[in-house]
């Protein structure tokens, strides 16, 4: 499975019912199994961004789907990354100097 991290803005709409944030993020857990992802982890932070999204899919479609689906709601606008562990990176670099 490829791992997306994705960093989420709440909209004025998210903070507005900010009460249920949590009940949502559950939700979205439920609605992403169903298309296939599934959500590693959720962190709500202070700082640039209002929370954290560790999501793992197996395919890049899979994880766009997720992640669309997850911004119908209009609580929330993302940014999602492709995120590779050292493994994963290893065997890209071999690549790069034809060891692959």
């Amino acid at each position: 499975m490829a791992t997306f991290i994705t960093n989420i803005k709440f909209t004025q709409q998210g903070i507005k019912d900010i009460a249920h944030s949590t009940k949502r993020a559950a939700i979205f857990k439920a609605e992403a199994k169903k298309l296939g992802a599934k959500v590693k982890e959720i962190y709500w932070t202070l700082g640039d961004h209002d929370g954290l999204l560790i999501l793992e899919a197996p395919d890049d479609e899979t994880a766009t789907a997720a992640i669309l689906h997850l911004g119908t709601r209009g609580n929330v606008h993302t940014t999602t990354y492709r995120a590779y562990t050292a493994a994963e990176m290893e065997k890209i670099v071999a690549n790069v100097h034809g060891e692959g």
